[in-house]
């Protein structure tokens, strides 16, 4: 997986995101064979009553999941679905992703838009967001390192700079608990290797965290003839 799609993957899921990376979009070919039109970097899915209840002072403190980045501006009512593209540079959106029969694909497998479909494809690529007859949101979030070089279509737009600011953060703030759990995903367990290795940092032996370690002297044979009485009388 793309380093870059690793790490929006895991901010998207520490918001609360259903996630589906590198999702390929396939339509027939000739001779009953399949080809893909195009890869969508990030779909992901997300339920409002996704939000656990508050926490009683008797309830054993663990992770705080109700920390929504304001950033992704998610729809507090309604199921939020997100077309993710995701790019090392500078912002921007593929022609496949905007392609409208692409979108039907991708709307199909989220959410049937029914007779409506037409309607919500066009809204989405007009606006950057559109509501389908079932009452669940989809839109488009473009996130970069850099600035967009061109115009870039109707979308939200989220630096790939604040995606990490918010993990670190998170990181951070619930060192506590997170430092005794194991992770298999890369860019959380990059996140709390870096972690460790800057908490490290303030308690390093020797200049900058580098040191070397000599080797023992060797100790000095005691001759035989030499009792501790023998000792006593040289001095």
């Amino acid at each position: 997986m793309d380093h870059a799609v690793s790490l929006v993957q895991t901010y998207l899921q520490l918001n609360g995101y259903f996630t589906s990376a590198e999702y390929p979009i396939i339509a027939s070919a000739r001779r009953y064979g399949v080809r893909t039109i195009t890869d969508i970097d990030i779909l992901a899915f997300r339920f409002p009553s996704g939000l656990p209840t508050v926490p009683s002072r008797r309830a054993p403190q663990g992770l705080n999941l109700s920390e929504i980045d304001p950033g992704l501006g998610v729809p507090p009512d309604a199921i939020d679905m997100v077309i993710g593209e995701v790019k090392e540079g500078r912002v921007g959106i593929n022609m496949g992703t905007r392609d409208p029969e692409v979108l039907k694909v991708v709307i199909g497998r989220l959410g049937d838009a029914g007779l409506e479909t037409e309607r919500v494809v066009e809204e989405l690529i007009r606006s950057g967001c559109a509501r389908l007859p079932n009452g669940f949101d989809v839109r488009l979030i473009a996130f970069g390192a850099f600035p967009p070089g061109a115009p870039v279509p109707p979308c939200r737009i989220i630096s790939l700079g604040h995606v990490l600011d918010f993990l670190q953060s998170y990181v951070h703030k619930h060192w506590k608990v997170l430092r005794h759990l194991q992770f298999k995903d890369p860019a959380l367990g990059f996140l709390m290797t870096m972690e460790k290795a800057r908490r490290g940092h303030a308690g390093r032996r020797g200049e900058e965290g580098v040191e070397i370690v000599a080797s023992p002297q060797p100790r000095r044979r005691q001759h035989q003839s030499e009792t501790p009485m023998h000792r006593r009388r040289q001095r």
